[in-house]
């Protein structure tokens, strides 16, 4: 796993798609007679991707690829996996999706399998595969639990470095809680429950993935369970963070964008997020100045959990697949539009060749330092819940995952009752 992770980064996002030539109708048929066939994406919208920017790059692809209209569906929250199951329970499957976790589609044979032809301009072309099948292409490594900082409030704390070790950090949370400064946002509020992972994601980064990348394979054969000593040391230091009074219980409460905007006025010195939320900073700044360092570890070493993946996947039975491929790899060639999504998410391309806008900001540049070292150290792991292909949870397990951060986060719920919960609901899905 760890080796998959490490893919080599000029580069930043683009989101792509494709497909290949098994189900659907046939590329003819949709356009005998100068006909036009329409297709369904599903999109999301965030703070940083909103209406605008899906509309502006579906049009210019659209153009490259005649004979194709586009019919964009967005998700009702970030939450693009749950509602792409509620949509093909009822038949509705979209014929292009992204960032939809492929679990459960790919075994139903509801998606489409990329061919290695189809993925030779990637670096990782065998990120995130299901018994060998790449059903979601491998477009961007985003990185997780990076801890932005508010630098002022570092300064009235007189904290003179981000810490490094987790010794370190736990002092620094007491300096700031001491100088009345709330030490870290949370968030996780209404249907953004994944706003409340970033904590419990970069323990478990470095107190599992980082010596046992398999973990979650291991819980999936059953060689091992969530009450795995290692697992619940993770799960401990959040519960930890929350008995000690350093994290903002009210961001429990908050929906993803009131979370973004909550640190942005002040309401806690640090933010653990992806690093979606450097190009954030660098386009609209804070009134303070903002700093980046990786998620702390015992012995010092940078750990970085990333997802490698959130590409587009491709339905079985997309009105055209041959169409939807011709779409999607147009759609990752166009150097417009990765450069627009790089810009306005934060994520690093890895389709070969792609430089990312020289103009990029300071913040988005230190993060991807902060990657690149990672990847050259090896100590970039997966991310908890959001694993990708036979290396991940059931995509069923997320939301509960979530839910069960947010206990924890408030205070609820102990590591104990954490890891307990979780193996019931895993033994729930078996």
């Amino acid at each position: 796993m760890r080796s998959r992770l490490t893919v080599t980064l000029a580069a930043l996002l683009t989101v792509a798609l494709a497909g290949c030539t098994q189900g659907g109708k046939p590329a003819d048929s949709a356009k005998s007679g100068g006909g036009t066939v329409e297709l369904t994406m599903l999109t999301f919208e965030t703070p940083n991707l909103p209406a605008s920017l899906w509309d502006s790059a579906i049009a210019r692809v659209e153009q490259k690829v005649p004979g194709v209209k586009i019919k964009k569906l967005v998700t009702p929250n970030v939450d693009r996996t749950t509602y792409a199951k509620q949509l093909a329970s009822s038949g509705q499957l979209p014929d292009i999706m992204i960032a939809v976790n492929p679990q459960g589609f790919a075994e139903g044979g509801q998606l489409a399998e990329f061919t290695q032809d189809d993925l030779k301009d990637f670096a990782d072309p065998t990120s995130g595969a299901i018994k060998g099948k790449i059903y979601q292409l491998p477009t961007n490594a985003q990185p997780q639990s990076l801890l932005y900082y508010n630098k002022d409030d570092f300064a009235k704390a007189k904290i003179t470095a981000p810490p490094k070790t987790w010794a370190e950090f736990l002092a620094d949370c007491g300096k700031l809680k001491a100088a009345g400064i709330t030490p870290i946002a949370v968030g996780g509020g209404g249907q953004d429950t994944f706003a409340s992972m970033y904590t419990w994601v970069g323990t478990v980064g470095t107190d599992v993935y980082l010596s046992d990348p398999d973990f979650s394979k291991q819980i999936t054969d059953g060689s091992k369970t969530f009450d795995d000593p290692a697992f619940v040391k993770a799960t401990d230091k959040v519960a930890q963070l929350a008995k000690l009074g350093y994290l903002d219980k009210q961001g429990t409460s908050r929906s993803y964008a009131d979370h973004e905007k909550a640190f942005r006025a002040g309401s806690a010195a640090m933010y653990p997020m992806g690093s979606w939320f450097a190009t954030s900073a660098d386009n609209d700044k804070p009134k303070f100045g903002v700093g980046v360092f990786a998620w702390p570890s015992d012995d010092g070493k940078a750990v970085v959990p990333n997802l490698t993946g959130g590409g587009l996947s491709v339905s079985a039975k997309a009105e055209n697949v041959d169409l939807a491929k011709k779409f999607a790899l147009e759609w990752t060639k166009d150097k417009e539009t990765s450069d627009a999504f790089t810009k306005a998410d934060g994520t690093f391309n890895t389709i070969k060749g792609y430089q990312p806008p020289a103009d990029m900001g300071p913040l988005f540049k230190e993060t991807l330092a902060i990657y690149n070292q990672a990847v050259k150290d090896q100590t970039v792991t997966p991310a908890l819940s959001i694993e990708q292909g036979d290396n991940g949870l059931p995509a069923d397990m997320t939301v509960p995952v979530q839910q069960i951060a947010v206990e924890v986060l408030n205070g609820k719920s102990d590591a104990k009752a954490a890891v307990t919960k979780l193996n019931k609901e895993y033994a729930s899905l078996k």
